[in-house]
This record gives structure tokens, C-alpha cells and sequence, in this order.
């Protein structure tokens, strides 16, 4: 598998304070990228610079602010970076949440849906000048296997009519990031900017933890059975990096192989009105 030296590309890594994100920005710094970090909690995201750097042996380790779960603070994310940054050549969109019981955030969204899907489409729609302007550039979602076990409801996005069920939503979310991806390679195409998606396995991370005693308890029991986040993060490292895949485009990825995703990931009329939907919940323009 071949990989690139990154010297002089900026990367940058949302849900980076743990986990497959942490890993993969350890994995981009080491091969010499500039790597932003985006967290939400500033001495976990001031930590995990920290380890990042020392793991690494890169000091140009970068850490920004950010709750994903607000459009508001999406904005805020990508005005500095435009400001800080004079180019942009891969952004990876990694950070998600598991709810099981339904969450409303401040702004009135659906918690799972906002920060899964939500998140990325913003952040993504907000730096896509900038990554055409550093072209060739990389996106890269990290979806899951669960988008399976999911359908997308366009009368129904915020699960406000249906008995929450959160497996069902869980995947509803990783299959609208599928979705965004191949609606997005569709509208770069040409443009030197790539979009793949990915499964990382199943990971021994965090996510889930924001459930209370049942998601601490349940966790660790079954982590013994999960991949590493550093091998949970290789399918990213390989898409952001490897020369393998520069004009690779409308992917989607498993242990650093394009498999087929679901076929309702490739309904493209689906995915036109997600997108319309999408854009009618936050702002993509600044």
C-alpha cells in the first residue's frame, strides 16, 4: 500500500481529541502534513495536540474549536480557518455521536442527524472554494456498515414522527453521509477534488460514552472485540494520503478496498433532495 509524503499539505481532522481521529491525525502528521484538529472540549483537544506531536515527531499540530452540533460554531470553525490557512488539501469528516435515547441540540436538531450528517455537509460546503483552490484536495467521510440498517425519511429528517429507534438512526445518519458523498463527487467532478467514504470497522473508541451508565458499562465489555483506533483509522490515512487513490472519486472504502455500499446509497434522486434538505437546515455560505 503506498502512501505520500505530506510535507507542505494542510489537513484537517473533525472528532480528533480520541480515537480513530486522533489516530488518523497522528497518521497525517507523520507523514509530514500540517494537521488541524478540531474538538469541543479545549484541554481534551490541548491533550491530544500534545500526544499527537510527540507521536508523531511533528510539531505543526494545530488545534481549533468547535461544537459540531452548532451551525454557529460550524461558521465560526471554517471563517478561521480561511483566515489562518492559505490552503486546504484534505479535510477528513470523522466526527460522530451514538444516541440512544432521542437528543434535541440548542438549535433544535436532532442530535445523531446534526452532528453525523449535519456537520459534515456544512463544514464541507463552507471550505469546498478553498479546497478547489489548493486542488488536488481530498474529502474524506467516514461513514459505517450501519448505513444498512438505515432509510432516509425527507418527511421525517429530524425523527420528530417515528418511534425513535437509535440503531435505525444511527444508520440513517452514516447512510446521508454515503449519500453527500457521491452527491458531491458528482459535483467535482473535474475539479481535482476527490470524495470517498469509508467503514472503519468496528473500533474500540469512545463513541456511545455520552450515554450514561449503560454505554459505560456495555463498552468495555465488548471492547475486546474490536479493532484499534489505529487500525480503525488506516482506511482514512489511506484516502487522505495514498497516491493509490488521487483520482479516485465516489468511493466507498473498507480495509483500504472499495467495496459496494448499499443500494439506496446510490438512489442519486435521493440524494439530490437530501442535499436540498440539508441546505434548507444550515448555512453553506459565508
Amino acid at each position: 500500500m503506498a502512501t505520500a509524503d505530506l510535507d507542505g499539505r494542510i489537513c484537517l481532522i473533525t472528532g480528533a481529541t480520541s480515537g480513530i481521529g486522533e489516530a488518523t491525525a497522528t497518521g497525517l502528521a507523520r507523514l509530514g502534513a500540517h494537521v488541524i484538529l478540531v474538538a469541543r472540549d479545549k484541554l481534551r483537544g490541548q491533550a491530544s495536540r500534545e500526544k499527537v506531536r510527540v507521536q508523531s515527531g511533528n510539531r505543526r499540530v494545530d488545534l481549533l474549536m468547535a461544537d459540531l452540533q452548532s451551525p454557529g460554531e460550524i461558521e465560526a470553525l471554517a471563517l478561521q480557518v480561511l483566515d489562518r490557512y492559505p490552503a486546504l488539501h484534505v479535510l477528513v469528516n470523522n466526527a460522530g455521536v451514538v444516541n440512544l435515547r432521542r437528543e434535541v441540540t440548542p438549535g433544535g436538531l436532532e442530535r445523531t442527524f446534526a452532528v453525523n450528517h449535519l456537520a459534515h455537509f456544512q463544514l464541507t460546503n463552507l471550505l469546498l472554494a478553498r479546497l478547489h483552490a489548493s486542488a488536488p484536495a481530498r474529502i474524506v467521510n467516514v461513514s459505517s456498515h450501519g448505513h444498512k440498517f438505515g432509510s432516509i425519511d425527507l418527511e421525517d429528517l429530524q425523527t420528530e414522527r417515528k418511534k425513535y429507534a437509535w440503531l435505525r438512526v444511527y444508520g440513517a445518519s452514516k447512510l446521508a453521509n454515503i449519500l453527500f458523498t457521491y452527491e458531491l463527487a458528482r459535483r467535482l467532478e473535474g475539479s481535482g477534488v476527490t470524495a470517498n467514504c469509508l467503514h472503519p470497522g468496528a473500533v474500540a473508541t469512545s463513541l456511545g460514552k455520552n450515554n450514561g451508565r449503560l454505554g459505560h458499562i456495555v463498552l468495555p465489555l465488548l471492547k475486546p472485540f474490536f479493532l484499534s483506533p489505529e487500525q480503525g483509522a488506516r482506511t482514512s490515512i489511506y484516502l487522505a494520503s495514498s497516491p493509490e487513490v488521487a483520482n479516485t472519486s465516489s468511493r466507498y472504502y473498507v480495509k483500504c478496498r472499495a467495496v459496494p455500499s448499499s443500494a439506496a446509497s446510490h438512489d442519486e434522486a435521493l440524494a439530490r433532495a437530501l442535499w436540498k434538505a440539508s441546505k434548507r437546515l444550515v448555512p453553506i455560505s459565508i
